[in-house]
């Protein structure tokens, strides 16, 4: 990937050495695919609990395009669809085969309901989630570090290096048409309330296809001025990643360490440090 870094924005990245993680790695991508700056041991592979989702979220949309599902045909509970589960509306519990409510009256985020999207495809295109995430995403994007060794919703493991591509890809796509993508960060069932892991109820709690969406939520993961349009994922991992089209930038954050307090803490200002950076101030 052509590397054009941001003066500043080194010593920036650098601001990862200060978070009490044993070890930690970030990069910055634009939106023209080249590599703003990154920091830390981008090589290394980390396991990626719910940044795992967008991954998958990606090859659903593949087995869309190409014409293996449909996102408003059934999948997973009663009533519910490709659509509901991608955008955690399915009505499934966290992590349970358990109906909590109607498919479409909450947001309720659902590691069962990524579970069932692997199975659907699976089923679909007769082969296993894992790999069809390999041919449909992994491998066209030279993401050769990166593996599904379990659940679609938690069971990734991948490097900064392999992120930085998947971000480039999702601000100009080659694998999905743009409109699907737009789709996939635009919100979907606008107006559900819902419980934002880590961060507790929001109201709204939007999302869009397999991606968070920021929009106005306080408290949040990414900075106070990023972009309401803002969207990604984090997880239980210590393990991030977002998109500001507004900056036309991508940022990705691995550690070693589970979210708790202590990202809570970091990742806000370190997002506003960066975005600054890009910006130039």
């Amino acid at each position: 990937m052509e590397s054009s870094s941001v003066p500043g924005l080194a010593s920036t990245l650098a601001l990862i050495e200060n978070w009490p993680v044993p070890t930690a790695a970030a990069a910055v991508v634009r939106a023209d695919g080249t590599l703003a700056g990154s920091h830390g041991p981008t090589s290394r592979r980390f396991p990626l609990a719910s940044v795992t989702k967008p991954l998958a979220a990606y090859a659903v949309l593949v087995a869309y395009e190409e014409g293996a599902i449909d996102l408003d045909e059934p999948a997973g509970p009663e009533g519910s669809t490709v659509r509901h589960l991608l955008a955690h509306t399915s009505g499934l519990a966290f992590d349970e085969n358990r109906v909590m409510a109607a498919p479409g009256t909450r947001r309720i985020y659902s590691n069962t309901g990524f579970e069932a999207l692997g199975d659907h495809v699976a089923k679909a295109t007769d082969i296993p989630f894992a790999e069809y995430l390999h041919q449909a995403v992994l491998e066209p994007l030279g993401m050769a570090s990166t593996t599904l060794e379990g659940s679609p919703a938690k069971d990734g493991v991948s490097t900064v290096d392999d992120l930085v591509r998947f971000a480039a890809e999702v601000q100009a796509p080659r694998l999905l048409d743009a409109r699907t993508v737009l789709d996939a960060m635009t919100v979907t069932y606008p107006g559900l309330t819902g419980i934002l892991p880590g961060y507790g109820h929001q109201k709204p709690n939007d999302w869009g296809l397999g991606f968070e969406i920021r929009d106005s939520k306080s408290p949040h993961w990414t900075g106070a001025t990023s972009s309401p349009r803002t969207f990604g994922h984090f997880g239980q991992a210590g393990t991030f990643l977002w998109v500001d089209p507004d900056a036309r930038a991508a940022c990705v954050a691995l550690t070693d360490r589970p979210f708790g307090a202590w990202a809570v803490e970091a990742w806000p200002p370190f997002t506003d440090a960066v975005l600054a950076g890009l910006r130039g101030l």
